[in-house]
């Protein structure tokens, strides 16, 4: 379960890691800005915002499953049709509006949900384990996309990232993707007297509303939201970031996989911390970290071990910002309506990653630089980790929590 999580997690992973080496070329074809040709996943993100949480209850009334599989087949079906774009804004809008329900399908709520439905006592590894897909894409989609444009030019490279990583992504979820809410589902079938009354997870745990009015969950969510904002806006115009301070296209696509891979063993080490520590130590500090990317990318001339530096330390801390508030959002609220909840914290997660990369877009449209939104990214993500550092204690749900499967 968790490989195909991860698996299908890396696919929706996809676009938002391979986006700024599709700027430029689609830019230079049609004579769009680049605030326009980096539009895509903010439009997504708009739509992300409004419908989260109607996605979280679908989440908890039937499960990741049901959802997940004929997600990832319109993700790949979508993907796949960027290649027929003829410069047309409104054809660009639609396509990307379809994959905004592709998305909604399998965004970050489905596989922390799959996790979290499924373990306790190692929630923290199997989170990382899970999330490390994005981590999988952000190492290798990079250079597969600069090699596909490069030789075969960026319609290709859509149809082969779609057809081809979809295609695993799809046969892995159907295969192996079978966790807490399917466990319960076929226990439910087996009790013909309570399925009906209760619900498909039935353990303990904050209601919206409680959690609504409740200061941890607020505090994180605002630490999300700019998190989110700084480090997809980042990711999104890296690529331009440092091919503008002369590194060359191929360097900075392959700059992309050591900080890929120091992604994956953030991921690994922190749900090892979080299984030990105080959750609100381990992420305050992870993504405090961060700030020393923005600072050392700021810096003019900077010599490459430094960039290579900063992107690994990017890759380290900010490739967790997912696991911890899907970690920390079951810890402060539990499980009991997780889907609804986190679809609203994935409301949040979708407006500050579409307002990054536009905000980095209008800068440089703007000052022709990046360095003020890289001082913006220094100052937002201490702020941010500041906020994780003041949470209290959180609940301890295990002396609460009825027996789910039997």
């Amino acid at each position: 379960m968790v490989f195909a999580a991860a698996i299908g997690f890396s696919f929706t992973s996809v676009v938002t890691a391979g986006t700024g080496l599709f700027i430029g070329p689609i830019s230079r074809e049609f004579g769009w800005s680049i605030a326009l040709a980096s539009s895509g996943v903010s439009i997504t993100a708009v739509l992300i915002f409004l419908l989260s949480p109607l996605f979280g209850i679908f989440i908890d009334k039937w499960g990741v499953r049901r959802m997940a599989i004929p997600g990832l087949v319109l993700m790949a079906m979508v993907i796949a049709g960027l290649s027929l774009l003829d410069g047309a804004v409104w054809q660009w809008f639609a396509i990307w509006t379809a994959y905004a329900v592709a998305a909604l399908m399998t965004k970050s709520t489905v596989w922390t949900a799959s996790a979290n439905s499924t373990f306790t006592a190692g929630r923290g590894l199997a989170l990382g384990l899970v999330l490390s897909g994005s981590a999988l894409a952000q190492a290798f989609v990079p250079m597969l996309a600069e090699y596909l444009i490069r030789l075969h030019g960026w319609r290709t490279a859509f149809v082969c990232l779609g057809t081809g990583w979809g295609a695993v992504a799809v046969a892995a979820c159907y295969l192996w993707l079978r966790d807490g809410y399917e466990i319960s589902r076929k226990a439910r079938e087996a009790d013909a007297e309570g399925k009906a009354s209760k619900p498909l997870l039935d353990v303990p745990g904050l209601t919206v509303a409680q959690a609504m009015r409740d200061v941890a969950v607020r505090r994180i969510a605002i630490s999300t939201f700019l998190v989110m904002m700084v480090t997809i806006g980042l990711v999104v115009h890296q690529f331009r970031i440092l091919t503008g301070s002369g590194v060359s296209s191929q360097a900075a696509a392959f700059y992309a996989l050591p900080a890929g891979l120091a992604g994956i063993a953030g991921k690994l080490v922190t749900g090892w911390l979080l299984d030990r520590y105080p959750a609100r130590w381990v992420s305050g500090l992870t993504i405090g970290a961060t700030a020393l990317t923005f600072l050392i990318l700021v810096l003019p001339q900077a010599p490459v071990w430094a960039i290579v530096s900063a992107l690994v330390i990017n890759g380290y801390a900010s490739g967790t910002k997912l696991q911890l508030v899907g970690y920390l959002t079951a810890a402060y609220t539990g499980m009991r309506q997780f889907g609804a909840i986190f679809g609203l914290m994935a409301s949040l997660i979708a407006a500050g990653s579409g307002l990054g990369p536009v905000l980095g877009g209008v800068i440089f449209d703007v000052w022709h630089s990046y360095a003020p939104g890289l001082w913006a990214g220094f100052v937002l993500t201490l702020f941010s980790a500041w906020l994780l550092l003041g949470l209290p204690a959180y609940p301890d749900w295990s002396e609460k929590r009825a027996a789910v499967f039997t």
